[in-house]
């Protein structure tokens, strides 16, 4: 599989904990960080869930 370019949007103040935590989860720290991640289905589903807060491209 491919890797995702995943880009922190949006703060996750106010959001839900379950949201707060899947970003950190994601290795997102500060807004505006870009991560690559591996394409696998449980960081698609990771995206899914916090997709309002984050930027998602292929690499």
């Amino acid at each position: 599989m491919g890797k995702l370019k995943i880009t922190y949007k949006k703060s996750a103040n106010g959001q839900r904990s379950v949201h707060r935590r899947t970003v950190t989860a994601l290795g997102l720290r500060h807004l505006n960080q870009t991560v690559e991640l591996e394409d696998s289905p449980s960081v698609r589903g990771m995206v899914e869930s916090v997709k309002h807060m984050v930027k998602v491209e292929r690499a």
